[in-house]
């Protein structure tokens, strides 16, 4: 997984509530399994027509935000089915992290475990920093998760608080399956133990 210690860049305003995940990617590409190639088809339905034409007005088909790697929204973003092809999609835009007021929680955990920060704030500050965004290239945001701080265009500095354990598996692009390898010698100490004390449980060969 990808680590995320700070990201300077422009943040997108998606001013929407209720955000749901088949927004984010619709549900008829949900049939790979490889986690690239799905930025082309983030929020394909608001970005593009039925025939593939983009949609000038949203937001990620505007010239100052094409390359935007963070988003700004409302409540309870990522809400809806539980497919973790959303972080996907959103990662490989190269959207790094998301601020809003509220997150569904299934789409939060997925979040940390793609290289993703999402951040909470109150709805106060969330709309400051949606204002920021609304001023395209002209506004870049550093957030910065060792000091769990954003930085607005203006200099000023925004505090976030996160789970402690979320917060070094992120900066050190830790996943499940990377947390479980660091207890390699462990896991091998214990299976040779086994194979000594318990050989009928070997598998056969």
């Amino acid at each position: 997984m990808q680590r995320f210690t700070q990201m300077t860049g422009v943040a997108a305003p998606l001013p929407m509530i209720n955000v749901d995940t088949d927004m984010i990617i619709p549900k008829q590409h949900l049939k790979t399994i490889k986690r690239t190639g799905l930025g082309k088809v983030l929020f394909e339905e608001m970005r593009f027509t039925p025939d593939g034409r983009e949609i000038p007005e949203f937001v990620l088909n505007r010239p100052a935000y094409r390359k935007a790697s963070a988003l700004v929204s409302g409540e309870n973003f990522g809400c809806g089915s539980s497919r973790e092809h959303a972080p996907w999609a959103l990662m490989d835009f190269g959207i790094r992290c998301v601020i809003a007021p509220s997150f569904a929680d299934i789409f939060y955990n997925n979040c940390f475990k793609n290289g993703i920060l999402p951040i909470t704030l109150p709805k106060e500050t969330v709309a400051l920093l949606m204002k920021d965004a609304e001023n395209g290239a002209n506004a870049t945001f550093t957030v910065d998760l060792d000091a769990q701080t954003i930085t607005r265009p203006d200099g000023q500095a925004i505090r976030f608080e996160i789970d402690a354990f979320r917060k070094h598996c992120l900066m050190n692009g830790l996943d499940d399956i990377a947390l479980t390898m660091q207890k390699a010698p462990d896991i091998e100490s214990y299976e040779t133990k086994r194979r000594v004390d318990q050989p009928w449980l070997a598998p056969a060969r």
